[in-house]
């Protein structure tokens, strides 16, 4: 193969690298674009949620079963393991349920 042809190549595959590096930028800038959007978001349920906590303590006459209930019907996780993140209204998680159904249980049994 002759010095041209390889000098060819080379700047054929040097331009699909650089494609693909601004692929892979553009997808890096999305990222970070939803993960900054994910934040705020973040940090407005935390607010949401301290207020409603401040409500509760306010002297509101709900019981801490009803703020928990409320807080999951509205659409936010009450589990350990993702509470306060954002979960699917139409599906129902398995350790939140848990919480509420045996909220009361482990009251009385202590």
């Amino acid at each position: 193969m002759d010095p041209y042809t390889k000098l060819q190549q080379l700047q054929q595959q040097m331009e699909r690298m650089l494609k693909s590096m601004d692929s892979l930028q553009q997808e890096m800038l999305e990222s970070l674009k939803e993960n900054t959007e994910l934040k705020v978001e973040n940090q407005l349920l935390r607010e949401k949620l301290d207020k409603l906590t401040v409500k509760e303590h306010e002297g509101k006459s709900q019981s801490g079963m009803d703020m928990l209930k409320q807080i999951y019907q509205s659409g936010y996780h009450i589990c350990n393991m993702y509470y306060g993140t954002h979960r699917d209204p139409s599906a129902d998680c398995m350790f939140c349920l848990d919480i509420l159904d045996n909220f009361g249980k482990k009251a009385v049994h202590k």
